[in-house]
């Protein structure tokens, strides 16, 4: 079993985000000895909650300038808490913010570090994972024996820990918080209340070139409205300009992991398979029988989609009813 693990636990205006507790869930499974981080303004009353996951210390740096993420100032709190913990592992979720930090510290702190996990074990010894690479082409086993290490994992990757009504125990860390920035955030563009984020969600509904316009989305959304799932979409349809790139599925948008992903309308380019095919299940809806998204699909749909989703999103909210 490993020795202390330290976990990044991001939180957004005063909420955790979940990955933070798959991530907690998991160090859990590896030791016995887990710590937490939270970094922001005005959390105290939000960091005793992750002992419900199975953190036993969380570790807080609560300061007004902390209120929206800015590199230097987290570095510096995450690099103050390993050098106070000397963990024999940190673990960060691979979001945008996770993947902006974790080089940042581990450059800092000369640290070996395990990047979008897909899985992360001890054997032996050595901290081992799993990743894809090459545009999700080849999945690799990639190990360190060096301790301590550090290691980013996909969002989803891991399940939510049952939840208890354990409270951690809070302690605060001093920090000194760099007086200049060369980054300045001045602005944050948020999605809008109640979207869900694909990197959060269990189940996804993403649209392809497939639709053929914008208003056709309305079909994707009102299955995604009957599952409780977030909205997903190809890199054509975002560069179409049918949706925002928030929702964008693939090397170049977001790497999910969810339950379900039923994807519509996409022929499965390997730029999407790369940041979708690690869900555990999927459902593959298209007219071309040779389309690729049917070699990675679980299930699939050979069929006019607007014939389909209809029917299909009808079926469920009677199953549901």
């Amino acid at each position: 079993m490993a020795g202390r693990i330290l976990v990044f636990a991001e939180q957004r205006e005063g909420n955790f985000r979940k990955s933070a507790f798959e991530a907690i869930g998991r160090a859990k499974d590896l030791t016995d000895d887990v710590h937490a981080l939270v970094v922001g303004s005005s959390i105290s009353t939000i960091a005793p909650t992750l002992g419900n996951y199975g953190a036993q210390i969380v570790h807080t740096v609560e300061d007004p300038s902390l209120d929206r993420y800015w590199s230097d100032g987290y570095a510096a709190a995450l690099t103050a808490a390993f050098e106070a913990l000397e963990p024999d592992l940190v673990i960060i979720v691979a979001t945008a913010m996770g993947k902006d930090l974790a080089p940042r510290v581990a450059a800092r702190k000369g640290l070996a570090i395990l990047s979008n996990c897909i899985t992360l074990e001890e054997t032996d010894g050595a901290f081992e994972a799993t990743k894809s690479i090459y545009g999700g082409k080849v999945f690799a086993t990639v190990r360190t024996t060096r301790k301590p290490a550090m290691a980013t994992i996909r969002p989803s990757a891991y399940p939510v820990p049952e939840s208890s009504d354990t409270l951690a125990t809070v302690q605060p860390l001093a920090v000194d918080l760099p007086a200049d920035s060369r980054v300045k955030v001045t602005q944050v563009l948020k999605q809008e209340e109640g979207v869900l984020d694909v990197q959060e969600a269990d189940t996804i509904v993403s649209g392809g070139r497939g639709l053929k316009d914008p208003k056709n989305f309305d079909l994707v959304e009102q299955l995604a409205q009957t599952l409780g799932a977030a909205v997903g979409a190809s890199r054509a349809a975002v560069d179409a300009g049918w949706i925002d790139h928030a929702h964008q599925v693939g090397q170049t948008g977001k790497t999910v992991s969810p339950k379900l992903y039923v994807a519509v309308g996409i022929s499965g380019a390997i730029q999407h398979l790369a940041g979708m095919r690690t869900s555990k299940c999927i459902l593959a809806i298209n007219k071309d029988p040779d389309a690729p998204i049917f070699n990675m699909a679980d299930y699939g749909i050979v069929g006019d989609l607007f014939k389909v989703l209809p029917v299909l999103t009808d079926a469920i909210a009677k199953v549901k009813g």
